[in-house]
């Protein structure tokens, strides 16, 4: 799986967890979903960090969603 794919995914995915998180945290009820959504975006997350060759700047991310984003509508 290419490593921009992995940080997109990741990113969605931790943006998802969020509602998830937060309803079960209001309802007082366990946070199962939303957990494993975390955990998993961040393992992808890492994931792409770590293998990515050079890695990636806080300041590229932007334009690596939007490219991979991109990629989808080609």
């Amino acid at each position: 799986m290419d490593t921009d794919l992995l940080l997109t995914v990741g990113i969605v995915l931790t943006v998802l967890s969020v509602p998830s998180l937060l309803s079960a945290w209001v309802e007082n009820r366990a946070p199962r979903t939303g957990a494993i959504m975390a955990v998993t975006a961040l393992g992808m997350i890492s994931a792409a960090l770590i293998y990515s060759p050079g890695g990636y700047a806080f300041e590229q991310v932007p334009g690596v969603v939007l490219k991979t984003v991109m990629r989808l509508f080609d």
